[in-house]
């Protein structure tokens, strides 16, 4: 029965993540420890209060708001040692909430105070995912973490961001990724880095249709050829709802295409994008059977895990674990690394777990 599923549960269950930021997910303490090292001043050096702090800043109900936060997590992260641990301890935490497989994207040119190059900070994260990886599975809850890079679409290095994950796509770099404020940045304004992306076979998802709705979405699918969407929750704005619910041509188009949207529901309640969880969109969206997965986002911002996101789903709309497996294999089909790998992982670790709990 549904009601048996507690979150303790869904913590054991092997799980599939495609939309977490290295930089919204810090250990508080470890906010604390790094600032006291750089020199940042901090609200609070309270770990506690400081975890409080982050989430209550961020639940603002503004973008904009939302992404200020990061400027104490991306202040403490300017070294290639802060980076490296940053990074070790984000496999090891995503690993004991039972994510077997995680894409875990960040922006290396903001990483570049304390005068590291791109290469460097690449490193030095890949580095600390290897080490992390390596602690978990000797933990007895092994993890595969690929990493996107993220260009910021306010500014104008996005072809050079492009040019390094390619650079490093055989270490560990999976994708590219444009983010930041929606409203005014268009994707478009970066095509010459997604025409470089398609021309070297490389994937690559774009942040659209959180704050900006379907211009964005239709820009980032239509004019930048985006392999997913990142959020992408305002696609339900060109659906007219009903006891037969119509498609829009670009929520059609997305539909049929099997574009695979990156929902994260407590940071798109906290930044506007929905009023609740149980009015999330993802409801409607996954019963007319897009392609829906489920993420975290920021972890520190939202206060979250992939188990609490799947756990509020749970008690929002009435899931099951079929309806979990279902939003796990999603996410697994949609991952960036070559398809034998993804197929191996569903069927070697997803489908045999859930088999037990379905019977």
């Amino acid at each position: 029965m549904v009601a048996t599923i507690r979150h303790e549960d869904i913590v054991k269950v092997p799980k599939a993540l495609l939309h977490d930021h290295l930089d919204g997910g810090l250990r508080p303490a470890t906010i604390v420890e790094l600032a006291a090292e750089a020199g940042h001043e901090l609200p609070t050096t309270d770990p506690e209060a400081l975890g409080r702090w982050f989430v209550e800043a961020a639940d603002s109900g503004s973008l904009e708001r939302y992404l200020e936060t990061f400027a104490h997590t991306v202040a403490v992260m300017q070294t290639a040692s802060s980076l490296r641990r940053v990074a070790r301890e984000c496999a090891q935490d995503l690993a004991a909430d039972g994510v077997v497989y995680a894409e875990v994207r960040y922006a290396p040119e903001q990483h570049l105070e304390r005068d590291l190059s791109l290469d460097q900070v690449v490193e030095a994260v890949l580095a600390g995912f290897v080490e992390g990886s390596e602690l978990a599975a000797a933990a007895g809850t092994p993890i595969r973490v690929g990493t996107l890079l993220t260009a910021m679409r306010h500014a104008a290095r996005s072809q050079e961001i492009a040019e390094l994950a390619v650079r490093h796509r055989d270490a560990g770099v999976v994708g590219f990724d444009i983010a930041g404020a929606e409203a005014g940045f268009p994707p478009t304004r970066h095509l010459d880095a997604f025409e470089y992306l398609q021309r070297e076979n490389f994937h690559f998802t774009i942040h659209a249709g959180e704050a900006f709705g379907l211009p964005s979405i239709w820009q980032a699918i239509q004019w930048c050829g985006a392999d997913r969407l990142g959020h992408g929750v305002r696609i339900v704005d060109d659906i007219t709802p009903g006891s037969e619910p119509v498609l829009g041509r670009l929520a059609a188009y997305v539909r049929d295409k099997r574009i695979p949207l990156e929902l994260c529901p407590s940071s798109n309640v906290q930044t506007g994008a929905a009023a609740s969880i149980g009015e999330h969109p993802i409801g409607l969206l996954r019963d007319l059977r897009f392609r829906v997965t489920v993420n975290t986002d920021n972890r520190l911002m939202s206060g979250t895990s992939m188990s609490r996101e799947m756990a509020l789903l749970v008690d929002a709309f009435g899931y099951g674990w079929k309806e979990l497996q279902w939003f796990t294999i999603n996410a697994m089909k949609s991952a960036f690394i070559p398809f034998d790998e993804r197929l191996k992982i569903i069927d070697e670790v997803i489908k045999p777990a859930y088999a037990k709990l379905l019977g």
